[in-house]
């Protein structure tokens, strides 16, 4: 399991899969900021891909915009395909099973309260507990 501290890149990709699921896309900017060996703060940022499935994605797909700070939970899925040049490509995507947009660092609101004991399932089949998701 993973937990990162993000800012989406852009607004999140939002759909159904043929057999109606729904499904959000996105990537986060996640940063690190240390001190070099001269002494001087350097900043590093991984933009790490992140999916998200089912009810879960319909309810965030209208909070899920450029620069909203979220906390995301998930597995890391390796993802194999082949390229438009027909190369084989891999991609490391979080398959997210909780997603908390941190609306109190975003904009000064407190954040929503928790949906008290609700649960849904993710791609996978594993119960995802929503209790401290604020949407």
């Amino acid at each position: 399991m993973v937990v990162l501290s993000g800012r989406l890149t852009r607004d999140a990709f939002n759909a159904l899969t043929q057999k109606g699921q729904a499904y959000s896309k996105f990537d986060i900017a996640v940063n690190r900021r240390y001190m070099d060996a001269g002494g001087n703060w350097q900043d590093e940022v991984a933009f790490v891909p992140v999916s998200l499935w089912g009810p879960a994605a319909e309810r965030a797909k209208d909070r899920l915009k450029k620069g909203v700070p979220v906390l995301v939970e998930g597995r890391l899925v390796l993802n194999e395909y082949t390229g438009k040049d027909g190369t084989p490509q891999k991609q490391l995507v979080v398959n997210t099973r909780r997603v908390q947009i941190l609306q109190s660092m975003y904009d000064g609101a407190q954040s929503a309260p928790a949906d008290n004991g609700s649960q849904t399932n993710n791609n996978d089949g594993e119960p995802a507990v929503d209790d401290d998701v604020p949407f």
